[in-house]
């Protein structure tokens, strides 16, 4: 189990910042699918995953108490399994022969002068299922745990959002629930199990009261992640250089949403086609066939992101009605609440940001100008009913990052 892949004597000594482990974790898993569509694999991976960590964990608990949290969040694994095995048997080409810490067992995240984790993803390449067939999602969760594990619960929000943007992969949220919690419980067991190992030590004591302190650490953090709540979508409206992008970033550390951008499903879908033959024009991939399949999109992502618990803010100008209320319904056909925030700023204000913006990246600023007199001119004004769930933020106010937060956090009872 603890052998090392062929790969590892290259990839040592390797210290990645969370955007760089991210980015890279993204890219290899997109590369080492297994893309064999064995359904039942993938289903018997995780549910082998679960039971060899569960009877682990049964075997060094000691505590009655410790022992019926775990037999509950075995039930909750064991009725989630079942609940979703669809979602797992479809996702069977997502499977990886083994996970990304087996290629980097060196590797430490690093951020603002510090190691935050001696493993990048804090993945225990000795216990069960690292190196056997697994979802993508179990290489995630174990980042995720091991952040908020250690109080590091924005990075956790940041890295979870940024992956969903670089991967695409919008179908594994529904299971990361499943995934966060197995390696919950993988954190308690290496918690008890340095406890075992230390058998005859002096500090004993000390030992034993800091492992068991990690291991109900660990325990409340699988039942947080087994608990399902009702989580908010803000459909962010506003013209380039609103400060859309800027604001609904501050959503994803603040509240935990994950945010849906346009420009990368845009990107993601039309993937390619700028490379047309040359006896074809190219693929204009803002004409209004392309928006319209790149707001189904959004709603699709944004779907399946709500049932699995997670708050979703859109990040585009929603410029029409059809597109805001395309948005609109997959809250409200959920029973959810929904925000409409109308991201504000003088005519002044909004020119100067595409300026300087242009300046920033080499580009012409008339190009950005007249985007922004375009999309003024086709902006389509808030119904009497879309105002019920409208917010006006002013982008140019002091503090209207916590603004924002604040007003969420008050019409959706979201904390």
């Amino acid at each position: 189990m603890n052998q090392r892949h062929p790969h590892d004597a290259t990839l040592v000594g390797e210290d990645f910042s969370l955007e760089a482990v991210v980015e890279r974790l993204s890219v290899w898993h997109r590369e080492h699918r297994c893309h064999d569509r064995d359904s039942a694999a993938a289903l018997a991976a995780v549910r082998a995953r679960s039971d060899a960590e569960i009877k682990a964990l049964e075997s060094l608990m000691v505590g009655d108490e410790d022992r019926q949290r775990l037999a509950s969040l075995s039930r909750w694994l064991k009725e989630s399994l079942e609940r979703l095995t669809p979602v797992l048997q479809s996702r069977g080409d997502h499977r990886l022969p083994y996970s990304w810490a087996c290629d980097h067992p060196h590797s430490r995240l690093v951020g603002e002068g510090r190691v935050l984790m001696a493993n990048a993803i804090d993945r225990d390449l000795a216990g069960p299922g690292a190196q056997t067939a697994l979802d993508p999602g179990g290489d995630l969760a174990s980042l995720l745990v091991g952040l908020e594990i250690r109080g590091e619960t924005r990075l956790a929000r940041r890295a979870l959002d940024q992956y969903l943007r670089e991967s695409g992969d919008y179908g594994m949220p529904p299971l990361l629930s499943i995934f966060r919690v197995i390696e919950a419980l993988a954190g308690a067991r290496r918690a008890l199990r340095r406890r075992q190992e230390a058998v005859g030590d002096d500090e004993q004591p000390a030992l034993l009261a800091e492992t068991m302190g990690a291991c109900r650490r660990y325990l409340t953090l699988a039942e947080q992640h087994a608990e399902f709540r009702f989580p908010p979508l803000v459909i962010g409206v506003g013209v380039t250089g609103s400060g859309k992008s800027r604001f609904t970033r501050t959503l994803v550390g603040q509240l935990g949403a994950v945010r849906l951008c346009s420009d990368a499903e845009r990107r993601r879908l039309h993937e390619g086609y700028p490379q047309a033959s040359q006896s074809e024009p190219p693929v204009d991939i803002f004409s209004d066939e392309a928006t319209e399949r790149t707001y189904r999109r959004l709603a699709d992502c944004a779907g399946r992101l709500l049932d699995a618990g997670f708050p979703v803010c859109i990040d585009a100008t929603c410029l029409k009605r059809e597109q805001r209320n395309r948005l609109r319904h997959q809250a409200e056909s959920r029973g959810l609440p929904v925000l409409l925030v109308s991201f504000e700023a003088d005519e002044a204000t909004l020119e100067q940001r595409i300026r300087k913006r242009a300046s920033r990246r080499g580009g012409n600023a008339r190009d950005g100008l007249a985007v922004l007199h375009r999309q003024r001119a086709g902006f389509e004004g808030f119904t009497s009913d879309e105002r019920l769930h409208l917010i006006h933020l002013d982008t140019t106010a002091d503090n209207a990052g916590e603004t924002l937060a604040g007003l969420i956090q008050e019409h959706a009872h979201w904390t």
